[in-house]
């Protein structure tokens, strides 16, 4: 790759290493300059550009962070868009993370430009979680370092999660002279909260004195009401494998497979089976909501991995789980771990087609099917989590329509608006009234631009990062801006204001610091059929 700085005239083509700014224009970082963007530069009197200008052999940074991410994905991952060299994986179910460290450090050390950054080994991640992140550090990747780096990647998978199985426990509890009732039902609280937090719940509790043989009666008991896995909270704390607790369960034909573990809180927990039922335990720090060893026992049981003697007594190292003073304090419970957007796609799909002449443009066959459906079918292919359908004219027929062609997706909604013929400002209205609280971000889509593709709709869900300035995602091809547009959800109550047969593009301009052009490459962005002529030529461009 050639960088540095550029003649104007030999500047066509090249990348924009460094985002250039002036009253009323500006040409962001990465942008491949154009003859117009030229044209431009040369206007404001520029005479050069910092850029970069691509060789044979080198692969463009969104295509090979593309390829690696799609050898790195396994089981459990979804796979983001590229953007600016990155691609971000997402937990496509809450579970387990789990990683080969070692191919990872070894494919981290092939070239400085090619980097992959996780969460550790065995983190434990909620849905639409970021896993990990592929990075290509520059404008492009050495074809021969990207090579080696699928060659270390190999048909195994680096990364997968684990999903969490929900699971049916039981919990018995020991007492002696002076135990509290108090303490117990804390136990049970916290342990039902442990429980629920992982996806399973607690279905039964017993209660007994501190004695082995009454600790077996009670976990048969248990067995017989269904529970899947047993807990074992003793009044003392097990100091022994032949300790009460222990002792019960092997009255209970159980199986002791280990005592104690590396991680403290943590350290007196014991792990063992009755049949094909796990059996554990719980050391003193199980009453406390706090993360401890048992935390770290669970979350692997309940992932489906393996938990045995090796397994436990490798947990040493990140084990030491207590606060101390030289350790930094845990991330704050409120601030959110990074996760992909939950995006609200609003499909437009109301409007009274005056431009066409008479037929509802949504309704005319395109490809053997209605226009409608077939600019649905890119958003529903997209990764946002939910479709707002806004209608109004032909409601019925336009509903029909989708419930045909889509009705089993459930994340569809849809609203009417009375107000359509008062313009498109009254169906975005309609559409963002029943915004689900959830939503970070409001994808709108014109139902009459059918050539848009679930690639570009996902590219800009890969660009949207309000804490980057990266408030507002806009399609562009060969620099002129299109559709569909992507908003955080901080501009919706000025969306609301809105009035007639405008949308909210002038929000653009005077936001234009958390504006977010990407570009497409082809013309589909640009392509709304909203006159005969443009329909005509449409489809007789695809025969």
């Amino acid at each position: 790759m050639k960088f540095g700085d550029t003649k104007l005239a030999e500047a066509e083509g090249a990348i924009l290493a460094h985002s250039w700014r002036a009253p009323g224009k500006s040409l962001n970082k990465g942008r491949v300059l154009s003859a117009a963007d030229i044209a431009i530069l040369r206007a404001a009197g520029v005479a050069s550009v910092v850029a970069a200008r691509l060789e044979a052999d080198d692969v463009p940074e969104d295509e090979a962070a593309a390829r690696l991410a799609r050898a790195l994905a396994g089981e459990g991952l979804s796979v983001g868009a590229a953007f600016t060299g990155r691609v971000n994986l997402f937990a496509a179910t809450a579970g387990i993370v789990e990683l080969t460290a070692t191919r990872i450090d070894v494919l981290n050390l092939v070239h400085e430009s090619i980097t992959v950054a996780t969460l550790p080994a065995h983190a434990t991640v909620t849905e639409k979680q970021m896993v990990a992140t592929i990075k290509i550090i520059p404008f492009a990747a050495p074809r021969a370092a990207l090579e080696k780096c699928l060659e270390i990647a190999g048909n195994a998978p680096l990364l997968r999660v684990a999903s969490l199985r929900s699971m049916k426990a039981g919990l018995v509890q020991t007492m002696v002279a002076g135990t509290k009732s108090s303490v117990l039902d804390k136990t049970v609280n916290v342990t039902r909260k442990r429980l629920e937090d992982l996806g399973s719940t607690l279905i039964a509790e017993r209660r007994c004195r501190h004695d082995a043989t009454e600790v077996a009666a009670e976990l048969d008991r248990l067995k017989a009401e269904g529970c899947e896995l047993l807990l074992v909270a003793g009044a003392s704390a097990i100091v022994d494998r032949r300790d009460v607790v222990p002792a019960g369960i092997e009255q209970a034909g159980g199986t002791i497979h280990h005592f104690g573990m590396p991680v403290d809180p943590g350290n007196l927990l014991l792990f063992a089976n009755i049949g094909d039922k796990p059996v554990i335990g719980l050391p003193g720090c199980a009453r406390s909501p706090k993360f401890n060893g048992l935390d770290q026992v669970l979350q692997r049981l309940l992932a489906g991995l393996p938990v045995g003697p090796e397994q436990i007594m490798r947990m040493g190292v990140g084990g030491l789980l207590a606060e101390i003073p030289s350790r930094p304090l845990p991330r704050a419970e409120t601030e959110a771990p990074p996760a992909a957007p939950r995006v609200t796609a609003l499909l437009l799909a109301a409007g009274m087609s005056r431009r066409m002449g008479g037929p509802n443009k949504l309704l005319q066959d395109i490809g053997g099917e209605a226009m409608v459906a077939r600019s649905l079918q890119a958003v529903r292919a997209a990764q946002v989590d939910d479709i707002v359908v806004v209608l109004g004219h032909n409601a019925s027929q336009v509903r029909d329509i989708v419930v045909r062609d889509a009705g089993g997706d459930k994340r569809i909604r849809f609203v009417e608006n009375p107000n359509f013929a008062e313009g498109l400002s009254t169906s975005l209205q309609a559409g963002l009234s029943v915004l689900p609280e959830k939503a970070d971000a409001v994808l709108v889509c014109l139902a009459d631009m059918p050539a848009v593709t679930p690639q570009q709709i996902d590219r800009l869900i890969a660009a949207f990062n309000p804490i980057e300035q990266r408030a507002i995602c806009v399609p562009t091809f060969k620099g002129k801006r299109g559709n569909p547009i992507l908003w955080a959800r901080r501009f919706v109550p000025e969306m609301l204001k809105l009035a007639g047969d405008v949308g909210a593009r002038h929000l653009i301009g005077e936001n234009a610091e958390t504006v977010c052009e990407v570009e497409m490459g082809d013309a589909a962005v640009l392509t709304d059929l909203d006159t005969p002529e443009a329909l005509r030529e449409y489809l007789g461009g695809r025969t």
